[in-house]
């Protein structure tokens, strides 16, 4: 093929991920009704216990939330339903990141609270499966990841407010391969997709009693998306949050100086397009203890899933050690789940006894070696504190 055919058949392929975005838009307009879960009888709360440690730090998750909403589960006000197959073992037999079967058990949730899924990296025995987390969140459009990072001795209470669906990610198996010499991938952004998140980021400022939002971008050099994005989060601000001060901060300089006093002074709520957010996000629960201690909301209208933000610890199952895994990152985002669908306090309940066993207390340690305690031992003390506190 000639140069001139490799550019008409570019073209032709650009011109169809433009219509396909165009036409997403729509509907994104179309989806403004949020659920109120105050308003529902029965809440059904879904469960994919994951790969890896997933089904042994789920096990462990599910004996906290059994404890704390053990009235609304008896009552039947609370369902907890397990959703089955989607294990790597069966989505690589079917070559299915996400089988459809599974799509629609979901779909019959309110919300979802996940383990890690295995997303197979080149030299894994598995098929070249898409991201399964990133399907999920499309699929059920869950346009903002909600991670919060608490840091009490840097006096640092940050919530970080990650565009969930668009930037890097969403075309991300969709770029175009010009010629073996030419590879092209492309950035998203949509104005309904910037402004659902800054007024998602804004939202919680208000309610929290938060005066601070900090948009977080590489605008300097990325001159349209991000420049765009930074101008979208400061007209909102403008127009509908005059309350609350919106701060301009640069990626690189974020992960580097995050920690510094004086760069960090007015970082309460933190709104930043994909790519950067799941680096940043990850550097913040490295310095809060690791990606065990941190968890992650997806929030839509409609739907929500809750997820522990680390991996499968594939190194920790090959050795025998997966009993051992920390359970804590799982435990954190069946609490937010909780405190989503109107029960704050049982999260509240959560945070004062997680602190007690992990920072002021600390009877029972995790460090993972088979010396120290198990998921399972952990979780008895955590829930003896947890009585305790009831």
């Amino acid at each position: 093929m000639g140069t001139e055919e490799q550019i008409k058949a570019a073209e032709a392929k650009f011109g169809d991920l433009i219509r396909a975005e165009l036409a997403r838009i729509e509907t994104m307009k179309e989806d403004s009704e949020i659920k109120d879960f105050s308003k529902l009888d029965h809440i059904k709360i879904g469960i994919l216990p994951g790969d890896g440690i997933g089904p042994i730090i789920m096990e462990q998750a599910l004996r906290v939330v059994n404890e704390l909403l053990k009235d609304e589960i008896a009552s039947g006000r609370v369902e907890i339903h397990i959703i089955e197959g989607m294990t790597i073992e069966r989505r690589s037999e079917l070559n299915e990141s996400l089988p459809q079967d599974v799509m629609e058990e979901c779909k019959k949730c309110d919300v979802l609270v996940k383990g890690p899924f295995v997303t197979p990296r080149p030299g894994d025995p598995w098929p070249n499966l898409l991201s399964a987390n990133s399907l999920l969140r499309r699929g059920l459009n869950l346009f903002a990841a909600v991670r919060p990072i608490k840091m009490p001795d840097r006096n640092i209470d940050w919530t970080f407010f990650r565009e969930n669906i668009e930037g890097e990610y969403i075309l991300g198996n969709k770029g175009i391969e010009v010629n073996e010499d030419l590879a092209i991938d492309f950035k998203v952004l949509t104005k309904p997709g910037a402004e659902r998140i800054a007024r998602a980021a804004f939202e919680f400022a208000r309610k929290n009693g938060k005066k601070h939002v900090t948009v977080v971008t590489k605008a300097n050099i990325v001159k349209l998306v991000d420049g765009n994005f930074v101008k979208t989060v400061h007209r909102i601000g403008e127009e509908e949050y005059p309350e609350i001060e919106v701060n301009d901060k640069l990626v690189d300089a974020t992960a580097a100086k995050m920690l510094d006093p004086e760069f960090n002074k007015d970082m309460e709520v933190v709104v930043l397009p994909n790519l950067y957010g799941d680096i940043v996000t990850d550097v913040a629960a490295e310095h809060q203890g690791g990606l065990g201690t941190a968890s992650s909301s997806n929030i839509g209208n409609k739907y929500a899933l809750f997820e522990a933000i680390h991996g499968t610890a594939p190194y920790l199952m090959s050795h025998g050690r997966g009993n051992y895994a920390n359970p804590c990152s799982l435990i954190r985002a069946m609490g937010e789940m909780m405190a989503h669908i109107g029960f704050a306090d049982r999260k509240a309940i959560l945070e004062k006894a997680l602190e007690i066993t992990t920072v002021t207390e600390r009877k029972v340690v995790l460090t993972t070696e088979t010396k120290d305690a198990s998921a399972a031992e952990f979780t008895d003390y955590l829930i003896d504190t947890i009585k305790g506190l009831e």
